[in-house]
């Protein structure tokens, strides 16, 4: 019994050992583990294409609300103070008309601005462009004036041969309005119920899910919305602060359409590191064609102590508790959201991926 319980023994260890010992089955662990997250990656990027095929398919819808969601971030506050003193409802529609009235009063100051200085900016710019002219044709460049004239020339050819091509892209700009239009008025459609009744809208899409998912649903959701809500105060804070130095030092330089140019600036801030730069490179050619290459200069050393101000301390001090991304990853978001959906996907690339780390984060503090 003992001698046929060994063997039984024996037996059971060579089957238990036998399919480790044979040749040419040894796995190394880091190769397993690779292997198991290499699978799990290409599953998460399937749905991710998967994902952003569907918001490409309906992109206006898509921005419609990402504006309507940044719109409720911005009248929450105020919204919930009004709420204190007079009907929710009655309080959504004071915050959403006083900031329409705000947006068309600039508006209409910049489209003031811009027509009250016409008459000295074309003098201005054909003084700019004879300076310009001259300039290149002075040391070190000593272009050829035969040259510039017949650059000249080419191009009012070139737009006289293109007229037809560019009366067709006009009034396909013009159609592309309308589509814009659409999607601010869906926005704003859609802001209206988000700041009315959000939370509920919310509770009733968490009601429909399984009993099990419930919390940790909810739990992402709260973590994703904080998170945005942090990120659009932050960003409109620093693109508001970019537009006040760049609007007072185009005017201290006497740069025309400081204004407008100050302006251009907020609105390329909502683009992170690219957005600022493009703005004041814009400002520089028009300091260039105005007042000459030396304030040109002023203005392009501008961009760099911008750049400096934005990037050591108002995105740290504003951002760092909404948006915990390092500056290389913010850097391949806003060029990877450029190319896979152009100046719309490098304002919405950065939100996007800082809504999905804090959701992970969240849901990896609760397990």
């Amino acid at each position: 019994m003992s001698q046929g319980r060994r063997i039984r023994i024996r037996a059971g260890r060579r089957e238990v050992r036998g399919p480790a010992r044979r040749p040419g089955v040894r796995v190394f662990p880091a190769l397993n583990t690779a292997a198991a997250y290499s699978w799990r990656l290409l599953v998460v990027g399937a749905v991710v294409y998967a994902v952003f095929a569907t918001l490409g398919r309906f992109h206006e819808i898509a921005v419609a609300v990402f504006l309507g969601l940044v719109g409720t971030a911005m009248l929450r506050p105020l919204t919930d103070l009004l709420a204190r003193a007079i009907p929710r409802s009655l309080a959504v529609a004071v915050s959403l008309i006083g900031s329409i009235l705000v947006v068309f009063g600039i508006l209409a100051l910049v489209g003031e601005v811009v027509a009250g200085e016409t008459g000295g900016l074309q003098r201005e710019f054909s003084a700019g462009l004879t300076r310009i002219e001259r300039w290149l044709e002075a040391p070190p460049f000593r272009l050829d004036p035969e040259a510039l004239t017949d650059l000249q020339s080419k191009i009012g050819q070139w737009l006289s041969s293109h007229r037809a091509a560019l009366i067709s892209t006009a009034l396909s700009g013009a159609g592309r309005l309308v589509e814009v239009l659409t999607v601010f008025a869906l926005a704003l459609f859609c802001s209206v119920f988000f700041l009315h009744s959000g939370d509920r809208q919310w509770s009733w899409f968490c009601g429909q899910l399984p009993r099990r998912v419930r919390g940790r649903v909810s739990l992402a959701g709260r973590a994703a919305w904080r998170t945005f809500t942090g990120y659009t105060h932050g960003i409109v804070l620093v693109a508001a602060t970019n537009a006040i130095l760049v609007g007072v030092a185009l005017y201290l330089l006497r740069v025309p359409l400081a204004l407008p140019l100050a302006l251009l600036e907020f609105f390329a801030a909502f683009v992170p590191l690219i957005g600022s730069p493009i703005a004041l490179a814009v400002a520089a050619v028009v300091a260039l064609a105005a007042k000459g290459p030396i304030i040109a200069a002023v203005v392009v050393c501008l961009i760099v102590v911008i750049g400096q101000i934005e990037g050591h301390v108002l995105h740290p001090l504003v951002m760092s508790w909404a948006v915990r991304l390092h500056p290389v990853v913010v850097a391949l978001t806003v060029i990877g959201g450029a190319i896979a959906a152009g100046v719309i996907g490098a304002v919405v690339a950065v939100p996007l991926v800082s809504v999905l780390w804090s959701m992970y984060q969240a849901l990896r503090t609760a397990e």
